[in-house]
């Protein structure tokens, strides 16, 4: 939501300084549900070290809809904002440090920041373009541009995160994942 543009728009530091006595520190193992699909979301999530995914269960099978890591943020936002209950699951991939800030503190900090419409909307339109770029990739492309795209975009996902995950994020099974990896390791194909 907002802390993980602190490097972007240094003019947030402050923020963070005033809301930070009111932010829960956690170390937590991997596989650490921080919330659970159908449970509303009370905290927004800040990553100080770690990687962390956002999923749901379809037909019994986990389907892995983004990866967040170091100095990004997440929450269930339409559940955090409507009080409803949430669309997935947040779980950490990795051990993690994460910062835990209740709802409460955010909409503070949203009457904090109303006096900065221009940085609100500014960031606000970084986050829709990330999401809107993900949403036509998963239409536009096809499984293996999508992990050509990772690999030349985002290669730590490729580096950090488990094959399984990486397969359900893509939309297909681990041997799938591993005819594109072996398809693309012999040079037969080329991103477009």
């Amino acid at each position: 939501m907002f802390f993980h543009f602190r490097h972007t728009f240094p003019q947030l530091n402050p923020y963070w300084d005033k809301y930070l006595p009111f932010q829960q520190r956690l170390e937590v193992p991997a596989k650490t549900t921080l919330l659970e699909e159908g449970k509303t979301a009370q905290h927004y999530i800040f990553i100080e070290k770690g990687c962390v995914r956002a999923f749901f269960i379809k037909d019994g099978l986990e389907k892995t809809v983004q990866f967040f890591f170091e100095n990004e943020g997440l929450t269930s936002f339409e559940s955090f904002v409507g009080e409803t209950p949430g669309l997935f699951s947040i779980e950490t991939i990795e051990p993690s440090t994460v910062y835990l800030l209740p709802r409460r503190h955010v909409l503070a900090l949203i009457d904090d920041l109303s006096t900065e419409p221009a940085l609100l909307l500014r960031m606000s339109a970084l986050r829709q373009a990330h999401y809107m770029n993900e949403f036509l990739s998963f239409i536009r492309d096809t499984p293996e541009e999508r992990y050509q795209r990772l690999l030349a975009e985002r290669p730590h996902i490729v580096q950090r995160v488990p094959q399984h995950y990486i397969a359900s994020y893509l939309g297909v099974s681990t041997v799938h994942l591993s005819r594109i990896k072996s398809k693309l390791a012999r040079g037969k194909t080329h991103f477009r």
